[in-house]
């Protein structure tokens, strides 16, 4: 085909679809930006990814197996999903009229082939026995890529990918329910199918959204609307009665979902509920842009940005900052930090992959910028300031409970913090998110990320979505009291009945917490109680921890302090360590020395989120029954 400029159709109208406009105004670091810097920031981040993919997409006409995927740097293998990049890439053959994304999106749809079954599904990988639930994902991608530039194919081809998309839009139909899996998938297929119903005019798709639509309002917990259903089964309930939630896959992939159907349908009762319910899950947003997920249900998942193989939040909130325009600006401060994680054109899943060298998986890129294609197509700019607009973690409010999940939310003066006694797991026993009473995040306004909860043993729970640990060493980021006796682990990362108690004055927060040691099967050490008090206020945080009998177990309190390969650290081994980070020095003083753990490297790394830390401790003895901590930046 000649190499000419192509132009794209930007009107979902042209079939009967219709997106609103919404406007919003950058905030960062207190610095306001005129909205061209958004659209500019979301071009240039889809090209740098787009280029990335397209120098790893394998080009060999005479292997089918592999021609047209997207070879992943970091798993040395092929995912299955890949296919996902068609819509990415021919949005950039339609802004840039360059051949080679035109190429790339032809190519990656024949290497599909590999994964398209006789039913109308795509597997998640080369093998007719696996997961076939991406195929609401894959049909998404390949629409959306249809009904915006199809125009650019020849008519044989686009009759033919018209023809693909048609099998699996009534795979999904004939399939999803909403005991289909994990609630993200039949709440995806909300708008899979009413786009299908409008893209075909078929009734009989238009009607199965809309009764799986009807469905949400049962699947929010009480009070804070969140949505659950992120296990299986998804109404699974915990010994405390907790129902399984995970925030990632709830603002990257379920919310999408749910209010692109609302917008196309205008269902205002709808619209209104998922109003609610996204200013509850945006409470757990931090200041930079960031998703708290460090207690959901697939924790394994977390990346600092959001979840691993999910789609990113900006068409939702973007969409929605008609309703709230603080939703604009978490999609910027979102998009923002997508742009920082970025190490060699593709999308790592957190801010040290670069300093620890540790590659990106090309996964992350290629099912992100599906949403930074998406808001570039539907016209999702920015139209006046945001001035008014704050994040709820950017207010003070002290402390915060979820009794649904319990977690708490603290916000003092500069600080922001996350404490998690969540009991209900994602495939027990041993895939275990922040609990046991954890202070699973602190985050401060000067140096960003100091305490980043990771899960408690890096288990590959889905073997096809997760990368290996680097180093060959697992180190758990969370900070816990831990002991060994007889070489099993103890910890209160594994104790699921924590009892905490809270405590808020102005200016000041208090959070206790009783917990045990136990082991990864829940077998307690021994009678032991761990009494843990943390104090927040404007100037510093501290961590005071006791033993309630004489301990015989040489426990220790251990802090994994987030800190990447060059920032200079003195004074281990004493009782006063100073780190100095970009904007500021973070102390940490206690009555106890403080060590650190060894290492292989002079830092280390876990995949959740994608840190780098300093892992210091402190250890308790027969004299030393009560360890404080206090943390500080200067």
């Amino acid at each position: 085909m000649e190499r000419r400029k192509f132009i794209a159709l930007s009107s979902l109208a042209a079939v009967g679809f219709s997106l609103p406009l919404n406007g919003c105004k950058e905030k960062w670091a207190g610095t306001l930006e005129q909205k061209s810097s958004f659209l500019a920031l979301t071009e240039n981040l889809l090209q740098a990814w787009t280029d990335r993919m397209v120098q790893l997409q394998l080009i060999q006409p005479n292997n089918p197996e592999l021609h047209g995927a997207l070879n992943c740097p970091a798993c040395d293998k092929i995912h299955g999903r890949c296919m996902d990049a068609v819509y990415p890439f021919m949005h950039m053959a339609a802004k840039t009229g360059d051949q080679k994304y035109l190429d790339a999106a032809i190519a990656v749809m024949e290497w599909s082939e590999n994964v398209s079954m006789p039913d109308g599904s795509w597997t998640v990988i080369p093998d007719p026995k696996s997961w076939k639930g991406i195929t609401v994902f894959g049909a998404i991608a390949l629409g959306e890529a249809l009904h915006h530039h199809g125009h650019l194919l020849s008519e044989d081809l686009k009759t033919k990918w018209t023809e693909r998309l048609k099998k699996a839009a009534e795979f999904v139909y004939l399939n999803f329910t909403m005991d289909y899996s994990h609630v993200n998938y039949a709440f995806t297929a909300v708008y899979a199918l009413n786009f299908f119903g409008r893209y075909f005019e078929d009734n009989r798709y238009l009607e199965r959204s809309r009764e799986l639509a009807a469905q949400v309002p049962n699947w929010l917990t009480e009070p804070n609307k969140l949505i659950y259903g992120e296990d299986s089964p998804a109404d699974k309930k915990s010994k405390k009665g907790l129902l399984p939630v995970d925030l990632g896959y709830n603002v990257e992939e379920t919310l999408n979902g749910l209010v692109l159907f609302a917008k196309l349908e205008n269902d205002q009762k709808l619209i209104k509920v998922l109003h609610s319910s996204m200013n509850a899950h945006l409470e757990f947003m931090l200041p930079d842009g960031a998703w708290d997920n460090s207690w959901g249900t697939r924790q394994n998942k977390w990346s600092y940005w959001g979840s691993r193989t999910t789609d990113g939040c900006q068409p939702a909130f973007l969409t929605m900052a008609d309703e709230n325009p603080a939703f604009a600006k978490a999609a910027m401060l979102n998009t923002q930090l997508l742009k920082r994680c970025t190490v060699d054109g593709l999308l790592a899943g957190g801010l040290h992959y670069d300093s620890h060298g540790v590659k990106p998986c090309v996964h992350h890129t290629f099912a992100h910028a599906k949403s930074l294609a998406f808001v570039l197509d539907n016209g999702l700019d920015v139209e006046d300031t945001l001035d008014r607009a704050e994040l709820p973690r950017e207010k003070i409010k002290g402390i915060v409970h979820f009794p649904e999940i319990d977690v708490w939310l603290v916000s003092e003066g500069p600080w922001k913090a996350t404490v998690s006694s969540y009991d209900n797991q994602f495939k027990k026993p041993y895939s275990q998110q922040a609990t046991g009473g954890a202070l699973a995040v602190l985050w401060h306004h000067k140096v960003g990320p100091i305490f980043m909860a990771s899960m408690a043993e890096y288990i590959l729970v889905e073997a096809n979505n997760q990368q290996p640990q680097p180093d060959n060493e697992d180190i758990p980021l969370t900070p816990r009291i831990e002991s060994s006796n007889n070489g099993d682990w103890y910890s209160n990362l594994f104790d699921l009945e924590a009892k905490v108690m809270t405590q808020s004055n102005s200016g000041s927060s208090n959070i206790q917490v009783a917990t045990q040691l136990k082991n990864r099967e829940r077998k307690t050490l021994n009678d032991s109680i761990y009494d843990i008090d943390y104090q927040f206020n404007n100037e510093n945080v501290t961590i005071k921890v006791s033993v309630s009998d004489q301990d015989d177990n040489a426990s220790r309190l251990v802090l994994p302090i987030i800190s990447k390969s060059g920032e200079n650290s003195s004074g281990i081994g004493t009782k006063r360590i100073e780190i100095q980070k970009g904007h500021g020095r973070l102390v940490v003083e206690s009555n106890a020395i403080l060590n650190r753990l060894p290492s292989k490297k002079d830092r280390i790394f876990n995949m959740v989120p994608g840190f780098e830390a300093l892992p210091i401790f402190a250890t308790f003895d027969r004299d030393l029954k009560t360890i404080e901590v206090t943390i500080k930046i200067i």
